[in-house]
């Protein structure tokens, strides 16, 4: 891989931290092709996603993917610790 890009997201506390990254964990097999990488990495309450890819085209698609991914698990933490049930 020749392009990387390094997002180092710092939550207010450890367990929030803890939750997006778990959230989005399960997608590192699943997402990717022959072109992109992800790794993930959490110490304490800031998130580490590392994308890697062979072109700019494929890092600029994979940063976008792994940055909505963890917007996604941030709201959801968001309507689960405003205790809002989506019943």
């Amino acid at each position: 891989m020749t392009h990387a890009a390094t997002f180092s997201l710092t939550y207010p506390d450890t367990e929030r931290a803890r939750r997006v990254a778990s959230s989005i964990r399960p997608e590192v097999d699943d997402i990717g092709g022959d072109r992109t990488r992800v790794t993930l990495d959490r110490d304490g309450a800031t998130l580490e996603v590392l994308v890697e890819a062979e072109d700019l085209v494929a890092l600029r698609a994979g940063s976008n993917t792994w940055l909505s991914l963890v917007g996604v698990a941030e709201r959801a933490g968001d309507v689960l610790s405003d205790g809002v049930s989506s019943e």
